[in-house]
């Protein structure tokens, strides 16, 4: 029970913060739920009064008087005043809490979301695509649908069963030390089952976020997949996940469901106990027939949210499971520190010197060791090395996606850790190997470089990129909508489409990280025409191994060992020609 408890306790903390904004309508909502509390209390006494006063009056006369009528006719409005006050409030409480549910999710989503854009590289190194979009999806889902929308009302009937287990000591002690009695074995019941719930449930979610993972890069490869005729295969893997997961969330509804069925046994006996009792005591004067009536109302009434709960522990377990996955995920993806006090960067000339730089990606282990390396503005420099000396690693430290363990990156003579993030990568630009293009028009996805930008803008950059000529074949030409991932064009064209973002962005400093691996010679041909342009007066970093860009390139340096050595000289004063 102490793991339920605090897999419960880090799912509240998680979603308290986000319901700061709603919860005055929170509050309206809790006090329509006490109106709907007050008008359930209300509910059986228009009924005692008829039992207790025109029953008997019905029976020892052969018609009923004028004060019968009128009795019977105030109980009748009652009657449907209550039912309607009790409508309204219920009404009222279920917007609210919809409210601040649905304001409450897109909060937290968003939150997660963001924190895991944020998340430094070695985060997304070890997790799986597939299990990050399950917990932003689903799993906040979860939390929202116990937390709000089911957490709030059983805070309303836990309320209820309050209120009317006073009513009933008022109106019977005796009587209501049935009710009372069966409470303890009630919460034992809850507290093993929830246990297990809570477990199973947990093991499921897991389960299931492996599986979106598996489902997710099999998708992603769908071309390997099938070139390689592997859909059997992956078929197989998938089913041999999903039937664990299955099996998990039959145990945990099935436990859920054990649950229910006790309850609904333990309220049934103290319903029998209450009805033996209490005509018992009718029949000796104790109590009247509508008191008695009233009673067995209330009793019904009382024991709703205990079965509520009981239906709901599945569902709380569910969501705490799910937000204990939201919660690890977000302790792990912590974002590198900003300095405090670091400054911002008005334009950069592109002057880049790496003093004494250490990296370490795992602790204690070196990929950058004591490395130096000066590149002066306008130079254009190749890094080559064996995979894995840290030339990636390289471009990474001056994207601030890492930050040296010992040693400096200057910038224009400026120390990179002591400067905004986002100031240093607004004046960078960087081409990958694999472009990456996005959902959406081709506008959209240049105009990536430097959102805002016109669309004169956009064209003149896919003009120099040698774009334009296949951008304005296509069938919406600049507003075509490029396939996921950009797989409805060439990987020339994609290349040809992420060097024109580089370009409206306008860098101080261009960072290309094999740009023409794997494409053939025709459109390495293109892509090399449109990476001089992009080049052109800027400080160039390239990591390659192509000896075109090789060629092209002010100086080469070899990345071994964690240390940075000049191999070749094209132009000492580095001045592009």
């Amino acid at each position: 029970m102490s793991g339920q408890r605090a897999s419960l306790r880090r799912t509240v903390s998680l979603v308290a913060p986000h319901t700061r904004g709603s919860r005055p309508i929170a509050a309206g909502g809790l006090l329509a739920l006490l109106g709907e509390v007050a008008f359930r209390l209300a509910e059986p006494w228009p009924l005692k009064v008829v039992i207790d006063h025109v029953v008997p009056v019905a029976a020892g006369a052969p018609g009923a008087g004028a004060s019968t009528w009128r009795v019977l006719v105030l109980a009748g409005v009652a009657v449907v005043v209550l039912a309607l006050g009790r409508a309204v409030c219920a009404y009222l409480t279920s917007v609210a809490f919809a409210i601040v549910g649905s304001r409450t999710t897109t909060s937290l989503r968003a939150e997660v979301h963001s924190r895991l854009l944020h998340a430094a590289p070695g985060f997304h190194a070890t997790s799986r695509a597939g299990d990050l979009v399950t917990r932003v999806v689903s799993d906040v889902g979860r939390v929202q649908e116990a937390a709000i929308t089911a957490g709030l009302p059983l805070v309303g009937s836990l309320v209820t069963f309050a209120a009317m287990a006073v009513v009933m000591v008022v109106l019977d002690p005796l009587l209501a030390l049935a009710v009372v009695a069966v409470a303890p074995l009630l919460l034992l019941t809850g507290r093993r089952s929830g246990r297990r719930i809570t477990a199973a449930s947990r093991q499921q979610r897991r389960r299931e976020g492996a599986l979106a993972a598996d489902a997710t890069e099999a998708f992603a490869g769908i071309g390997l997949v099938q070139a390689y005729d592997l859909q059997e295969q992956q078929v197989r893997t998938f089913a041999a996940a999903n039937e664990p997961s299955l099996r998990e969330g039959v145990l945990a509804r099935r436990l859920a469901a054990g649950l229910e069925r006790r309850v609904d046994v333990l309220v049934g006996v103290a319903t029998a106990v209450v009805l033996v009792v209490g005509a018992w005591r009718v029949s000796h004067g104790a109590l009247s027939v509508g008191e008695l009536v009233v009673f067995l109302t209330y009793l019904k009434a009382a024991f709703r949210p205990v079965r509520d709960l009981a239906k709901h522990t599945g569902r709380i377990a569910r969501a705490a499971a799910s937000g204990e996955r939201v919660v690890d995920c977000l302790e792990r993806a912590e974002a590198l520190p900003e300095t405090p006090g670091a400054s911002g960067l008005r334009r950069l000339r592109g002057s880049v010197r790496f003093e004494g730089v250490r990296v370490e990606r795992t602790p204690g282990v070196p990929v950058l060791d004591g490395a130096d390396l000066v590149v002066h503005p306008g130079e254009r420099v190749a890094v080559v090395g064996p995979s894995g000396s840290g030339k990636s690693t390289t471009l990474h430290v001056l994207l601030r996606l890492l930050d040296p363990c010992g040693g400096r990156v200057l910038i224009d003579g400026h120390d990179l850790t002591t400067l905004r993030r986002k100031d240093v990568r607004d004046h960078v630009a960087v081409v990958l190997q694999e472009p990456v293009l996005f959902a959406g028009t081709v506008r959209e996805n240049v105009r990536l470089g430097r959102p805002g930008a016109d669309d004169a803008a956009v064209e003149r950059a896919v003009r120099l990129a040698g774009a334009h000529g296949f951008v304005a074949a296509l069938p919406q030409g600049y507003d075509t909508v490029v396939a996921e991932r950009g797989s409805s064009l060439s990987g020339g064209q994609r290349q040809r489409l992420a060097i024109a973002r580089a370009l409206l962005r306008d860098p101080g400093l261009l960072l290309l990280d094999e740009p023409t691996t794997g494409l053939d010679e025709a459109s390495a041909g293109v892509v090399l025409d449109a990476l001089e342009r992009l080049a052109a007066g800027r400080t160039t970093i390239l990591v390659t191994h192509d000896a075109s860009l090789l060629d092209r390139c002010d100086r080469v340096v070899e990345l071994r060992d964690g240390q940075f050595r000049t191999v070749r000289v094209r132009r000492p004063e580095g001045v592009l020609r």
